[in-house]
């Protein structure tokens, strides 16, 4: 049984289908799902800031009948105004898991290591199991079963891409990526994702054209190019990605009914244009809303019974 939710890489193939399992069981229920987490307190740490993933797990926290509290940059400061490992030990005699968003996965690990309490990743430098954990559920709702899908991956390899490189590889999805050259996935990532592909059936691709890994895709996801953290970047990114955009002359070489993902948020007109978001094959704001119902059911899953 999960105790954290670090990275997906640590998970079953069972236990994120036990995940899913009960996401669409909270979701078909909403409300009238019940409040097993009455009396439990959890902490959002976030140094980055957040509107989907703060409020999905505050509202969720609240509709399982518990409490969340925020502490932003200027409250905590991980590793420069106090130790991660005072932090962690401290605010584990305080609530009853913690959700961390980190400009560094280090950060994560750290904590965990001596929180005594469930520790959820809500975001770092290197992964992002949440969205990634939404995404696929979402792609489960559309289609008859996992198996043998494709993604078709467009843009940067960033930690969205890893997190569902963890996931597709376990759960038997094919993935196909385009990225530009310089900007690949982590190698390590891709080589456990494509360890966990041989034994699932999966076919993990990697290119820097597009247009080849949309044939044959089931699902297209973009991102967008610069993260938080890459503002420096911006402009140079822009003119490296130009040929990445998801616009609806890119799309056409994806199978007809594809589906369009994106976690958002968007920069409109530069990774995807209005057209394809704001199109009948975008589900990025189901996609969007599945996060709450997912992170609900990892909330149950880790401190209903924790302690």
């Amino acid at each position: 049984m999960m105790k954290n939710l670090i990275t997906l890489k640590d998970l079953t193939a069972a236990e994120i289908e036990g995940i899913f399992e009960l996401a669409a069981e909270i979701k078909k229920k909403g409300k009238s799902y019940g409040r097993p987490l009455i009396g439990k307190s959890l902490a959002l740490v976030f140094q980055k800031p957040s509107m989907r993933t703060r409020v999905s797990f505050e509202v969720g926290m609240y509709e399982l009948g518990g409490h969340a509290v925020y502490l932003g940059p200027q409250e905590v400061g991980l590793g420069k105004r106090e130790a991660v490992k005072d932090f962690a030990k401290t605010i584990s005699r305080y609530v009853d898991g913690a959700v961390l968003r980190t400009f560094s996965q280090r950060h994560i690990d750290e904590f965990a290591q001596y929180a005594n309490m469930p520790v959820i990743n809500g975001l770092s430098d290197m992964l992002h199991p949440c969205q990634a954990l939404g995404d696929i559920f979402t792609m489960l709702e559309k289609a008859s079963g996992l198996n043998g899908i494709t993604l078709a991956w467009v843009g940067d390899g960033n930690n969205v891409l890893h997190s569902l490189l963890h996931g597709c590889g376990k759960l038997g999805i094919n993935l196909n990526i385009a990225v530009p050259k310089g900007y690949e996935p982590n190698s390590r990532v891709l080589r456990e994702a494509k360890n966990d592909a041989k034994r699932s059936g999966a076919v993990i691709k990697l290119s820097s054209k597009p247009q080849d890994v949309l044939a044959g895709a089931d699902f297209v996801y973009t991102d967008a190019w610069a993260s938080m953290g890459q503002e420096k970047e911006y402009k140079k990114r822009l003119k490296i990605f130009k040929e990445f955009q998801l616009n609806s002359r890119l799309l056409k070489h994806a199978n007809k009914n594809a589906l369009v993902l994106h976690c958002l948020p968007a920069h409109r007109g530069e990774e995807i244009t209005d057209e394809v978001i704001d199109g009948p094959q975008s589900i990025v704001y189901e996609q969007a809303e599945n996060r709450l119902h997912v992170q609900k059911a990892v909330l149950v899953k880790l401190i209903d019974k924790a302690r």
